[in-house]
């Protein structure tokens, strides 16, 4: 775990380039790389950092586009807690894209199911049996999103984070970690 008082730099691009993706116009609502950027924030830096990274993309969304509201809170505090786990599960584990792929897909339908089945029957009044049947193509199209995103994403912010490089070894290789392709 690297000290991330010496590197809040790269913490504040990975929150900016979450925002700054996630105000593109006319792009679905669940296609978004915050879960990608933040599992290697967490593995790099903790539990701490995997928390704060989440629930701050959150929160500065939600304030920067007016939206704050009660769900802000059960969104960011669940996104905090994913940033948690993601320290925790990759811990001891590779980084490598199917490890992220993986605890896209579990964080996915954790995230989903606290926010999709609580937040319309209780802030909305919307019968739960709705709720669960307008989550399915939501959550269907969030986990294509978070498994693409981490399949490619995660590990190349990985590398960025853990990795010292030269102005000439900057490659899209090297990024991904794929120098033995390069010929």
């Amino acid at each position: 775990m690297k000290n991330f008082k010496k590197e809040w730099i790269k913490i504040f691009l990975g929150i900016a380039a979450g925002f700054l993706f996630r105000i593109i116009p006319i792009r679905p609502p669940n296609i978004e790389p915050i879960l990608a950027l933040q599992m290697p924030f967490a593995k790099t830096y903790g539990a701490g950092i995997g928390f704060a990274f989440s629930f701050f993309s959150i929160l500065i969304y939600d304030f920067f586009t007016g939206t704050v509201g009660q769900w802000t809170f059960i969104t960011s505090l669940t996104y905090g807690t994913i940033g948690i786990a993601a320290a925790l599960y990759f811990k001891n584990r590779a980084s490598t894209a199917f490890s992220y792929a993986g605890f896209a897909v579990i964080a996915t339908l954790f995230f989903d199911a606290v926010t999709g089945l609580t937040i319309g029957p209780l802030f909305f009044h919307q019968p739960l049996k709705s709720a669960f049947i307008g989550q399915i193509p939501f959550t269907f199209w969030h986990l294509i999103g978070n498994v693409s995103f981490a399949l490619v994403l995660s590990p190349a912010v990985y590398n960025l984070l853990n990795r010292s490089y030269k102005l000439k070894d900057v490659s899209i290789f090297n990024i991904l970690n794929l120098k033995q392709y390069e010929k």
